[in-house]
């Protein structure tokens, strides 16, 4: 079976909503990194690095509901609302399914 990035684009998005960190944790790749603009340019990596950040972002941006999503090869670009207006985000993964990159920032 092909490993389906918009599939886990929305498992994403579902484990963001409940705020479930360990799910979210667990599908990013051991060297992933996170570039986020929402509330200033950041990035974060690494283990503690990553839970830092979704400590942070559940806290603050916590998601609420699907807006758009879109595939781009093996990048699934997930739309959804979180406090303060709509917020894109685009996921790359790589050979075994796990998040890379994760880039993301305010819809414009």
């Amino acid at each position: 079976m092909s490993f389906d990035p918009m599939a886990a684009a929305v498992d994403w998005l579902d484990a963001y909503r409940a705020g479930d960190i360990d799910t979210v944790l667990g599908m990013y790749a051991d060297d992933a990194v996170i570039h986020c603009a929402c509330g200033g340019m950041k990035t974060s990596s690494g283990k503690d690095g990553r839970r830092a950040y979704w400590r942070d972002r559940l806290t603050r941006y916590p998601a609420s509901g699907l807006d758009n999503l879109q595939p781009s090869g093996e990048t699934a670009v997930v739309s959804y609302v979180a406090r303060g207006g709509i917020v894109s985000a685009s996921l790359t993964f790589d050979a075994s399914g796990k998040i890379a990159t994760h880039v993301c920032g305010p819809q414009n």
